[in-house]
């Protein structure tokens, strides 16, 4: 079973504003849902300790592992900027080649994968590299910032479906940002609802999309879905 993270206490105040103020446990695969603007960046960035420099956290948590470079894989919005674009892909890693290779396998790519360029790759090819430098270390817990933003709807639902199985097999803990609930709606057993820094709603997935119990939940869930409809 994954374990469950507490985080006790994350504050963030600027010139006595408060831009965040939360309290939440990440606990097997849980999403983080809001708006732009609501928070969850900053959330992430307090977590990976990547805040910018003009901010500092309040933050405390209790777990069973610590929250450092070891622990932690991190799976970042879009592929096409995330990996350095003049250097082949086996440069890109920080394992060695039968680590890389595992990997790899356990993303449905082969070794001449590791010989190209970022570049010559397609997006779907991308994020499955991206996945498979996060897992090629021990991790313990996956954060993704919405990572199927910059892909289309199939490939989409098969990165979607490959981290489900990895979160599976590894035993991942999984804390997935994101505005959109139709992608983690069959993937995130856990949702928290973000707004203006502060947690509005928090429970189990299906029991928020069929009772959002304020207006903000109703009005994000609905126009969620009414917008993947007009798309189709």
């Amino acid at each position: 079973m994954s374990k469950v993270i507490n985080i006790n206490r994350l504050k963030i105040e600027l010139k006595k504003d408060i831009l965040l103020d939360l309290s939440f446990k990440i606990k097997n695969t849980t999403a983080l849902i809001g708006e732009s603007g609501s928070g969850k960046s900053l959330t992430l960035k307090t977590i990976l300790n990547l805040l910018p420099k003009n901010l500092s956290a309040d933050f405390d948590y209790s777990s069973d592992f610590e929250l450092n470079y070891n622990n932690i894989g991190f799976i970042p919005q879009n592929p096409f900027t995330s990996l350095s674009p003049m250097t082949k892909i086996k440069n890109q890693f920080f394992c060695k080649k039968e680590s890389m290779l595992l990997a790899l396998k356990k993303v449905g790519l082969d070794s001449w994968v590791l010989e190209r360029f970022p570049n010559q790759l397609s997006g779907g090819q991308l994020q499955r590299v991206v996945i498979a430098i996060a897992i090629s270390k021990k991790i313990k817990l996956l954060l993704l910032d919405e990572p199927t933003t910059a892909l289309d709807e199939k490939n989409k639902k098969m990165i979607i479906d490959l981290i489900k199985q990895l979160a599976t097999e590894f035993n991942l803990t999984l804390l997935f940002i994101t505005h959109d609930i139709d992608s983690i709606k069959d993937l995130c057993e856990n949702m928290i609802i973000i707004k203006k820094g502060k947690i509005i709603q928090d429970g189990k997935t299906n029991e928020i999309l069929q009772n959002p119990n304020n207006e903000y939940t109703k009005t994000l869930i609905e126009s969620n879905f009414k917008t993947r409809k007009f798309r189709k």
